[in-house]
């Protein structure tokens, strides 16, 4: 289960990003999570998935 405050969510995911995929839709499906959702989640906290950095970063 995920993180339900969204910058500790962020935490997680970046982290997981950055020592366990190499991209969001890789991570989604290692967690069996929807990218659509979490994308969403972490939007509202005004972040947004870099592809380039594959990292959450502010918008």
């Amino acid at each position: 289960m995920l993180p339900q405050d969204p910058y500790i969510l962020l935490s997680f995911i970046n982290t997981k990003l950055r020592d366990e995929y190499g991209s969001l839709s890789a991570l989604c499906g290692g967690l069996d999570e929807s990218e659509a959702e979490l994308t969403a989640k972490l939007a509202g906290a005004g972040y947004a998935y870099d592809r380039s950095t594959n990292q959450f970063k502010p918008v």
